[in-house]
């Protein structure tokens, strides 16, 4: 089985502001960031299942409802499971919450301090915190570096996590993208916490960063705590399954260490499904 733990949908007119502005700075001015469900379900065939995330990030521009993802999920519910999103300064963004695990059907809470421009670890947004507890849903979060120049840097630490984990052991979490390029500090979190864990997803891209930060997750002997996602449609799932499959062509002739065959296929068919209790 291979399960994608980190697909986006991009509707029409959901990514605008600072991130569309940026982007287009950063890629060209003919960039536009569209991923239809249709294009999504294609693209998804390739793989067993998927979480679909919502993304509710009003400060720097991308708004994809949660309704948008529900529908989206609930055609395939055999295969994609969809995680909410809500905007963590509004005042009751844990009734939000609520309404969209129990009305909506969505599983699971995305949460992106630099999209989303706050500090996850003052005490104002732990009741956000404790109603996901509540719900018994994981939280995956974008806690690394990214592009927008209207985002809070300093505030997608890795280390912001852990007073949210030692508050909340039995929540689950997952930081994304190894909590790039603070991979090291993001493999710190997950072993340090039994319910934390990373997606590898993006890092294909930069051959030489992702293989220092699979070896940070060798050496400090937590491959299990790796969960395997792509980051669609900004890569797919067969690309980030060749990536790593050729992570060590990266280090062939050299004295440096591989990674493990066993680490990386056993990530590529984790069974996030469970770990995750995506189904009760």
């Amino acid at each position: 089985m291979v399960f994608d733990c980190h697909t986006h949908l991009f509707g029409p007119g959901h990514v605008g502001g600072s991130f569309l502005a940026d982007a287009k700075r950063a890629w060209g001015e003919a960039y536009e960031l569209i991923a239809t469900p249709e294009r999504h379900w294609e693209e998804l065939k390739q793989v067993d299942g998927a979480i679909v995330l919502a993304f509710n990030c009003p400060a720097t521009g991308i708004i994809v409802p949660n309704e948008y993802v529900a529908e989206h999920v609930n055609n395939h519910r055999e295969h994609l499971f969809g995680f909410a999103s809500v905007n963590p300064h509004d005042a009751d963004a844990p009734q939000q919450l609520e309404y969209a695990v129990k009305e909506l059907g969505l599983v699971g809470l995305k949460l992106a301090p630099i999209y989303q421009n706050f500090y996850p670890d003052r005490a104002e947004y732990f009741p956000l915190y404790a109603k996901a507890n509540e719900l018994d849903i994981p939280i995956l979060w974008h806690q690394g570096t990214s592009f927008v120049s209207e985002g809070f840097l300093d505030a997608s630490r890795p280390a912001m996590l852990d007073p949210i984990a030692r508050t909340f052991p039995d929540l689950k979490m997952v930081i994304a993208h190894l909590g790039h390029p603070w991979h090291g500090e993001c493999v710190s979190v997950i072993r340090k916490h039994p319910n934390v864990y990373a997606d590898l997803s993006a890092l294909g891209a930069r051959p030489w960063q992702f293989y220092n930060a699979m070896m940070n997750v060798i050496e400090y002997r937590v491959p299990e705590k790796v969960l395997f996602g792509s980051d669609f449609p900004f890569f797919t799932a067969h690309q980030t399954m060749e990536s790593l499959r050729n992570i060590n062509a990266l280090v062939e002739g050299t004295k440096l260490p591989r990674i493990p065959e066993e680490a990386i296929e056993a990530i590529i068919h984790r069974n996030t499904i469970e770990i995750l209790q995506l189904i009760k």
